[in-house]
């Protein structure tokens, strides 16, 4: 992760600079965690790869605001998610409810059926979530983030994405727990 980050790091110092090709690597690198990001909690193709570019342009306006504080990554992601909430917001209240669409990178046809049998069931699981707390583990557990990183995307204090954390999981367990009663 390390390199992944000082990689970016650099990309992003030479999009300051004009640079097209590091937009390019950039976007390589980054378009399809920003797009399973997006899907979450837009729950539509299309609007989530419009997040991928409307940040891909942001960053390419702004690539020399990146100050360090934090993680090349969890700007970027912070980026997407700005973009992604400005969309949410057009399209009127946002709802709770809204289910999550898991990574595009989840096992496909050729992985054993009950790996994917597992995987469709936490999916069914987190839509129950309120969005903060999907959020949350999307960005915790695919995204591998720390809880600070979180905390930074999602413009609140660490405790806060803990207790989000605490309640999703207390929330999906028994949903988790049924599935495999029916398993077994």
């Amino acid at each position: 992760m390390q390199g992944r980050d000082s990689r970016t790091l650099e990309w992003l110092k030479a999009i300051a600079a004009g640079d097209q090709s590091a937009l390019r690597h950039l976007y390589q690198a980054y378009a399809g965690r920003i797009h399973s990001f997006a899907i979450g909690s837009l729950r539509n193709a299309d609007e989530a790869s419009e997040v991928v570019v409307d940040t891909m342009y942001q960053i390419w306006r702004h690539a020399g605001r990146f100050r360090g504080d934090s993680k090349a990554s969890t700007w970027i992601l912070g980026i997407a998610r700005n973009v992604m909430l400005t969309k949410l917001r057009s399209r009127g209240p946002v709802h709770e409810d809204l289910p999550e669409d898991m990574p595009e990178d989840l096992p496909g046809p050729e992985e054993p059926t009950q790996r994917r049998q597992v995987l469709e069931a936490v999916k069914a699981c987190m839509d129950e979530l309120p969005v903060e707390q999907r959020e949350c583990l999307h960005l915790v557990y695919f995204e591998e983030l720390s809880l600070s990183e979180v905390a930074e995307i999602q413009g609140c204090p660490e405790n806060t994405v803990k207790t989000r954390l605490f309640h999703a999981r207390r929330k999906i367990k028994p949903c988790l727990a049924e599935f495999l009663r029916r398993e077994e």
